[in-house]
């Protein structure tokens, strides 16, 4: 008697959605670089589920100090968050998220901004569907256009493809398209973006070398600049469960680093720099073509 081979489905994942594609390596490029002045930002949770986060900063080059005030409540078990901030600018901004009523995955937001003294607002109507291999998102932009945009990120067995596109429906056009293409693996991810209504296009790669080590490229060509070339390479080192070090390196000759610091559970400490290679080879003593700057973050 022959047994009955048993088949086994193997679920899909969630693929990031449009913005996240090639986030690994734009994380290891973008983040931790606190190079254009100096930040503090302080979080505080109440028994009751409020979160409440100040921001400051202090820009190196305009030697402004601004300021956001934020306080957010998030209901997990009724898929309900709100969010309202204010800045030192006097915009205030509103987030409400509605999660997994209608049906699972499913997602409905309402974003908001308005700014009293010139009677400037703005709203973003927001879905998003999240299910195994498919992530769509569509947003309109009420008082612009209004302008409608939708991406879809579609994904299985690591491969993933994507496009963009807005519509606006006042000027009955095309506003512009986008596409996308990439393979996400544990240990390594590429991602490929054709952008600018496919007159920019960009490559990045991302690659987890060992426990300690990442690494990442990226490469942009844009048809429409003077120099339409530009490349990006950088990685990350961690030092030990508390602290990393992080450097980078594109082809304009712009050195960065980044040291990031746990002080103790809650508190974290982030120091930058950013050094132009070309002018410290020539002699140039110009203080202004470098950058520095710390970011400190309390957390409770």
């Amino acid at each position: 008697m022959t047994t009955p081979t048993k088949t086994t489905t193997v679920t899909q994942p969630v693929p990031p959605s449009w913005k996240d594609l090639g986030k690994a390596a734009s994380d290891i490029l973008g983040k931790d670089y606190p190079i254009h002045g100096s930040t503090l930002e302080v979080k505080t949770r109440t028994p009751s589920g409020v979160t409440f986060r100040v921001f400051g900063l202090h820009d190196n080059k305009s030697q402004n100090i601004t300021g956001d005030l934020e306080a957010s409540w998030n209901n997990r078990k009724r898929g309900l968050a709100v969010t309202q901030a204010w800045s030192t600018a006097n915009v205030l901004r509103n987030h409400i998220e509605l999660e997994n009523h209608l049906a699972r995955g499913l997602k409905f937001e309402l974003i908001s901004t308005l700014v009293p003294e010139k009677q400037a607002k703005n709203a973003l109507l927001a879905a998003s569907y999240r299910a195994p291999g498919v992530h769509a998102r569509n947003f309109i932009d009420v008082f612009k256009g209004p302008l409608m945009t939708a991406d879809v990120v579609l994904g299985r067995d690591g491969f993933l493809v994507g496009a963009e596109t807005a519509y606006d429906a006042k000027d009955k056009k095309l506003a512009r398209y986008n596409l996308a293409a990439g393979f996400y693996a544990p240990e390594y991810a590429v991602a490929l973006h054709a952008l600018g209504n496919l007159s920019t296009y960009s490559a990045s790669y991302y690659h987890r070398v060992n426990s300690d080590i990442e690494a990442s490229a990226r490469a942009t060509y844009d048809s429409k600049a003077a120099n339409n070339v530009n490349l990006e390479v950088g990685t990350k080192t961690y030092l030990d469960n508390a602290a990393f070090i992080k450097a980078k390196i594109n082809n304009s000759g712009i050195l960065a680093l980044g040291y990031a610091q746990a002080l103790r559970p809650g508190i974290k400490a982030t120091f930058g720099l950013a050094l132009d290679a070309l002018k410290l080879t020539n002699g140039s003593t110009d203080a202004s073509a470098h950058k520095i700057g710390a970011a400190l973050t309390f957390e409770a």
